[in-house]
């Protein structure tokens, strides 16, 4: 009996040991393997709003002149609206933006930390460097971009989403000559019900249009299944515009340009998108 007490003394203490040791192990192990595989990239519309969604100009034909100027005044104003944010994105983000549309093309090669790391050539020149790592059962997303004799691996932007790419955001620096914040995005899609939003935010510090937003969505609504929401901070201006993907009939509603809160619409591509009243 004496012998089988030593036994119990000891033998429980270094089996409770050993079992520490085994899965703080597998703990190292997870650490320093945190993925297999390499992580998907969310996709383009999870960076580049689609402005070409709103691209109407198949109507120009359909009513010629002044007049076709006079009578789509509604749809036109929407245009406008969408237009802003689509130069402001399209002349300061041509870099960043043609960098990850080249992303998709290449494979990423895993690093000795266990990040990814997607690495090319783009454009006339440039060099870019997409890196992708597991944290907190989240990605973190890096993109460094090299332009010879001008910048080295400018950190142009980062991101994070979820493991199953169905939600996520962006933080977008303006220039390796100005470094500061510039534009935050916010993204969701939805593949199995083909739905999606992606909301870019005004963050420059001190400017005045800070918090000025630009919201993008499709939706399975009827009969207007697309819509953007244009938040002017400087105005305290909130724009509605919502259309159908389909024939592109649609409204908008802009308080401070119309003077009232009210829909003002217009009518679908094959009738020239031309102001109507709304139903």
């Amino acid at each position: 009996m004496k012998t089988m007490n030593q036994h119990n003394r000891f033998g429980l203490p270094v089996l409770f040991v050993v079992l520490l040791i085994f899965f703080a192990g597998c703990d190292d192990k997870a650490a320093t393997n945190p993925q297999e595989e390499a992580p998907e990239i969310p996709p383009l519309s999870t960076f580049l709003m689609d402005f070409n969604s709103f691209d109407t100009t198949a109507a120009l034909p359909k009513i010629g002149g002044n007049a076709f100027q006079q009578q789509d005044a509604n749809w036109r104003w929407a245009g406008f609206k969408v237009g802003v944010w689509n130069v402001v994105i399209t002349v300061n983000l041509a870099i960043p933006v043609a960098a990850f549309v080249e992303s998709f093309k290449h494979e990423p090669v895993q690093q000795s930390d266990g990040s990814w790391v997607w690495a090319y050539n783009f454009g006339i020149g440039n060099s870019a460097k997409l890196r992708a790592f597991a944290e907190n059962n989240e990605i973190n997303w890096e993109m460094r971009i090299t332009k010879p004799n001008q910048y080295t691996d400018f950190l142009w932007f980062t991101g994070v989403s979820n493991l199953t790419a169905t939600e996520g955001t962006w933080q977008l620096n303006f220039s390796p000559n100005d470094p500061k914040p510039y534009i935050d995005i916010l993204w969701h899609r939805n593949p199995q019900q083909g739905t999606a939003d992606v909301r870019y935010t005004n963050v420059i510090p001190n400017n005045p249009g800070n918090g000025g937003y630009i919201f993008y969505g499709i939706t399975n609504n009827s009969p207007f299944n697309a819509f953007y929401d244009i938040w002017n901070v400087e105005l305290n201006n909130l724009t509605n515009i919502e259309w159908n993907r389909s024939d592109f009939h649609g409204n908008i509603i802009d308080p401070m340009h119309f003077g009232d809160a009210d829909r003002h619409c217009w009518d679908t591509l094959d009738n020239g998108l031309i102001d109507i009243t709304c139903q």
